[in-house]
Formats: structure tokens, sequence, C-alpha cells
């Protein structure tokens, strides 16, 4: 088949990230074409929160089913312990219409998408043509990979295990509600229905659960990051006893949730030809799990170079997308990166007892600094000051876990410096 070439950037995927940047280049009158297996329009399945502050200052607060003002966190032993209040609003998407907002954006900017699966990606000085498996040939002066950290085409470093974030969860009816009316857990680290080998020597993982109205709840099981990551049938275990243990049985299953990506992807090469967005990126926020909020806050960025650089039609494809990866990773986000992930590192040799010590610190810091932590939003001077505070005010057990440097975390640490 003949090449296609009445667009200007090919998008490869139909989850959030590849609407999110395809709807910001059509506004910005870019031509797109979408690549993926799958209809953009098929329901996702998973869940998508947000902090309501985040999502106020995207104005987009409108897009979400669920928003709970009674947040909190339990990092105590056992039930006795105290909840640790946060006093931030907390959200939870309402996936269809997210999905739509995005979708109507692409429709309503003449962007279209094509069933098929990219099999490889031809380049010369101007244009990228993309080879579907059904032998498409499909011409675009930009090849955005927006498929997910499964990506074939975005190349990055091997630098070691990649630790994944896995969780199961279930929505659904209860003997007696899991969380209090109202309310939303962010982290419950109460270990009390396993054995004392599990506690002491088990992967930790914590609860995240919430109340969606109706007698429907949703609780999850949690691992923050490891690797190799926590199987599902041992969260899937360690919910159910966790449950039992305070007398509380499943009624009625409506959803299960299977959630499981990596953490501390390092950066992708940033002069390559095909230029990732979202989980091909490594855009997971190496900290926290989250994504959403960041898609929303950068692709504006990306789509603004891309836009840029398409005006240019002396522009080679190399030029244009080095623009993209540079308006995608500027410096600073690069160092943020490196900071974040030499945390996570530090984390993850933390024992479940270190675990509980250091968030309980955590989210006793100023509630701008360990907001902006977890949202990513705090400018590198900012991040290192909230990161200090931390350590200076930590208990002794967390500052020799923070203290002791172990396989590639004095790597990561120095790449703050350079990148």
């Amino acid at each position: 088949m003949a090449d296609r070439s009445s667009f200007e950037v090919l998008v490869i995927g139909a989850g959030p990230a590849a609407l999110c940047i395809a709807a910001a280049l059509t506004e910005r009158g870019v031509a797109v074409q979408g690549l993926a297996p799958e209809d953009p329009a098929a329901p996702w399945l998973n869940t998508y929160g947000i902090w309501g502050p985040e999502v106020e200052a995207l104005g987009l607060q409108h897009l979400l089913e669920h928003r709970w003002s009674r947040t909190g966190s339990h990092f105590g032993a056992d039930l006795s312990a105290a909840a640790t209040p946060h006093g931030i609003d907390y959200g939870l998407f309402d996936k269809t219409a997210l999905q739509q907002h995005w979708w109507d954006q692409c429709r309503s900017g003449g962007a279209r998408w094509q069933l098929g699966r990219a099999e490889s990606i031809e380049h010369d000085a101007h244009t990228s043509v993309v080879i579907t498996s059904e032998g498409d040939r499909l011409a675009a002066r930009l090849v955005i990979d927006a498929s997910g950290h499964h990506s074939r085409f975005v190349e990055r470093p091997d630098e070691g295990p990649v630790a994944g974030q896995g969780a199961y969860g279930i929505v659904g009816r209860f003997s007696a509600p899991p969380v209090d009316p109202g309310q939303f857990v962010l982290m419950d680290y109460r270990c009390d229905h396993l054995s004392e080998a599990e506690r002491r020597c088990g992967a930790p993982t914590f609860l995240y659960a919430m109340d969606f109205g109706d007698g429907v709840f949703f609780v999850e099981e949690t691992s923050l990051a490891l690797a190799p990551p926590v199987p599902y049938d041992v969260l899937k275990d360690r919910l159910l006893r966790r449950l039992t243990h305070r007398g509380i049985t499943v009624e009625e299953v409506q959803h299960e949730e299977f959630c499981l990506f990596p953490m501390n992807l390092p950066l992708p090469d940033l002069q390559q030809r095909v230029v990732g967005f979202g989980g091909s990126a490594s855009m997971v926020h190496p900290a926290s799990g989250y994504m959403v909020g960041s898609l929303l806050r950068r692709a504006p960025a990306l789509a603004d170079a891309v836009a840029s650089g398409l005006q240019d039609s002396r522009s080679g494809g190399q030029q244009l997308a080095g623009r993209a990866w540079q308006a995608l990773w500027p410096l600073e986000l690069q160092r943020r990166h490196a900071l974040y992930r030499f945390g996570l590192e530090k984390l993850m040799r933390f024992s479940p007892a270190q675990l509980r010590s250091h968030f309980t610190t955590f989210f006793a810091l100023p509630q701008e600094q360990w907001y902006g932590f977890l949202s990513n939003t705090l400018s590198l001077p900012q991040l290192i000051a909230a990161m200090l505070r931390l350590f200076v005010v930590a208990p002794w057990s967390v500052k020799a876990g923070l203290m002791g440097m172990q396989g590639r975390e004095l790597a990561l640490g120095l790449r703050m410096l350079r990148p």
C-alpha cells in the first residue's frame, strides 16, 4: 500500500496518554493519525486518582466521579493505630468522562484512528514510516509512541532490575464497611492480619480504599514498589486476610482490578527519532505511581514544541524529535526524576517498620511539601529542601536507612547532577 502522508504526527496507542497528547496536538491545528490494536473509544478498565488541588489547577474537576474531603492514612502496626489526616481532597476521575473529553477534542480536531499493530518503523531525513502487521505504511513527520511502558520502539538504557507497583482490588459490597462512610484511605499499613514472619521479612503492602457511596466500596492491596513485583495471588490473599481479620466478608464483586506498572524506569534515550509520551517516556511518578496529572500538565508543552517545529518545513525528523524530547524532559525534570528514583531505591530497602516510620514523618511535613512531592509540582530546590527537612526530623531508624548506600543508590544520586 502506498504511504499515507496527509497527516503530520502519528500517535501509537489508544489509552489515556495517546488520547491526551493527540487532543493537545489537534487543539494546535496539527494533523494527527492514531494507530492501535484496540478502539480508542473502548472502555478503560483501571481507575485514575488525582489530588483535589491538582485537578482544580487544571480546571477539570467536573470530570471527577468521586471526591472525598475525609482523607487519611494509617501507619501504625495494628487496629489501635490512629489515622493520620491529610487535609486535602482526593478524587477519582469518571473514566468515561475523561476518555470522552479527550476523544471529543481529537474528533473535532480531525484526528482519526486506524486499527492495527505497529510492526516496524523506517526513518529518512524528513519522514518516519510505520509499517503495520497488515502491511500498511503510514508516513508522518513525527511518530509519538504512547502505547505504554512495554513500547517496542522507545529505547532506554538497561540499568538493572525494574521495580513494579502491583495491586489487586475489588469494587463491591461487603458485610461491613471496610472504611468509614465518606472516607478515602490513601495508605493503610496496619499489618496485624499477617504472621510475625511476614511482618518482619515479608514484602510490605498497604490498603488503598474508599467509599463509593450506596453501600459500594473499593479496596485494593498495593505494593509500593519491588523488584520482582509482588504477585497478584499474594496481594489478593493479603487483601482477603486483612478483611477477614476485621470481621468483613466480600458479598458482591462488581469489578476486579489488576495493576502492575514500572516505577523506576530510567529515562529514554532523548536523542532517538521516536518520541515517547506517558509510560513509554518514563512519566510514571517514581515515588507515587501517579501519571494522569503529569500527562495533563506536560502535554501542552510537548504539543507546542511539535506544532512549532512542524511549521519549519526545512526541519528534519531528527531536529523535530529533539525539540519534542527537550520540551518533554527539560533538564530540571530530568534531575527531579533522578532524585525520585534515588529516593525510591531507598524505600525499597526499608523494612515494614521503617516504612511506617518514614511515612509517619513524611506526612507530618508541611502540607505544601508532601503534596508537592507526590504531585511532582515542586521545583528542584523545593524538592531538595523537602527531602532534607524529612531527613532532619526523621527518627534514627529512618535516618539509618537513608544514609546507608547499597547497590546503585550512589549512581542514582549523582545522576541528579549529570542526568
